[in-house]
């Protein structure tokens, strides 16, 4: 018989660039899993900021040893569970990334930092080394991989992990395609932008072979559109998940049910995945809007980085 563990992921009701508020709702969440049984815990992406072009965020930018890492660290060590999200950190060297890290009952397992900035994310960081992995390391005979938001999207995470971890903790911080644009639009490309911020979670888990703790981010967004005289209006798309090694979702959380956890009981154990991955850079379509805005944010946000966030 397969031993059974309780995992809880977040979906966190966002306040952009509030690190201490954020750093608040995540301790009352994840205090909420530890008592309804969960041992292991995922925070989101940016669990401290949440991300939109709001240079708020340039303010909330943490060093290692800030007051993410030293909440991650605390509450594992506090409650005996495994605890992981991401956070904008600054490296000795000046640079920023979107640090992943996971803590075991106190003690660090490894980090992760994503590989790619996503749009407007190009303002406040740059992608991590290209020999990162993913793999974090190994809790109780467990191995232990990370992935966020549209690292889902891209196969070389597939490639990266597939059949080498146990477990995936990850998160998004995935957006909707804009409402204050013709309804038409939003009709045409927000059902298949909605899907792909889960499904994206589900092919991973499959083509990996293992299971993933997703956590996201709930809540309205409203900041300038980078490089376009219009507001962004919209919102993040939540779906919080629990998916199998198959890629079955075992619990999940809509961005209308809000703020909250989910939880199931898993295996956390591998299975040898032997579909074929794509043979293709995106694992699944972005559609046209997120497609023009990956390459138009991203060529004005490395500007910006470079000028006022790299040191």
């Amino acid at each position: 018989m397969q031993k059974l563990t309780k995992v809880a992921a977040i979906q966190l009701a966002t306040k952009i660039g509030d690190s201490t508020a954020n750093i608040s709702s995540c301790e009352r969440l994840a205090l909420q899993a530890v008592k309804e049984g969960a041992r292991w815990i995922a925070l989101p992406e940016f669990f401290t900021t949440g991300v939109s072009w709001n240079p708020r965020i340039v303010e909330a930018i943490q060093n290692m040893d800030g007051a993410a890492a030293s909440f991650l660290q605390d509450f594992s060590a506090k409650h005996q569970v495994v605890l992981g999200g991401s956070f904008l950190c600054r490296l000795p060297n000046g640079s920023v990334r979107n640090r992943y890290l996971c803590y075991a009952s106190g003690t660090l397992v490894g980090q992760h930092d994503k590989d790619l900035p996503t749009m407007w994310e190009n303002y406040f960081y740059e992608g991590g080394d290209p020999n990162d992995n993913g793999m974090l390391g190994t809790y109780d005979n467990t191995r232990i991989g990370a992935a966020v938001c549209w690292e889902f999207m891209r196969t070389m995470t597939a490639r990266r992990l597939r059949n080498r971890v146990d477990v995936i903790m990850g998160g998004s911080c995935w957006w909707s395609i804009p409402t204050n644009f013709p309804k038409f639009l939003q009709r045409l490309w927000e059902p298949a932008n909605n899907h792909s911020s889960l499904a994206a979670i589900q092919d991973s888990a499959r083509l990996i072979g293992a299971p993933v703790i997703h956590a996201a981010h709930c809540g309205a967004i409203e900041c300038p559109m980078p490089g376009l005289p219009i507001k962004y209006r919209g919102y993040f798309e939540g779906n919080a998940a629990i998916v199998d090694a198959n890629g079955q979702v075992l619990a999940h959380r809509s961005a209308a049910q809000g703020e909250g956890i989910v939880s199931a009981d898993i295996s956390l154990d591998a299975q040898k995945s032997t579909e074929e991955i794509p043979n293709r850079y995106w694992l699944r379509d972005r559609g046209f809007l997120p497609t023009f805005a990956w390459h138009h944010q991203r060529w004005l946000g490395r500007r910006w980085y470079a000028r006022n966030i790299r040191r």
